[in-house]
């Protein structure tokens, strides 16, 4: 089977699962207990989970965005052999 026949190399499937653990990270950042009807917990609001935590998820989807649009290099003698 040729290489030329997969649609992403290995730097795609790399590419792609540091995505997906950056934004299982920035999942976890958001995590934390909550408020409930008796107790009021001012950390839901704090800047973590606000604001560091969409940005680190935000930059995960972006880079498995990137993955997938990556397209894999191709060497001259394939490039060659495909134009002959």
């Amino acid at each position: 089977m040729n290489k030329r026949d997969f649609a992403f190399d290995r730097m795609n499937y790399i590419l792609l699962a540091i995505g997906m653990a950056v934004v299982v990270i920035g999942f976890l950042l958001m995590s934390g207990s909550g408020s409930n009807e008796t107790t009021y917990d001012p950390d839901i609001f704090s800047a973590r989970r606000i604001k560091v935590a969409p940005i680190v998820c935000l930059l995960g989807f972006v880079s498995m965005i990137y993955a997938v649009v990556r397209r894999p290099k191709t060497d001259a003698t394939e490039e060659k052999e495909v134009t002959e």
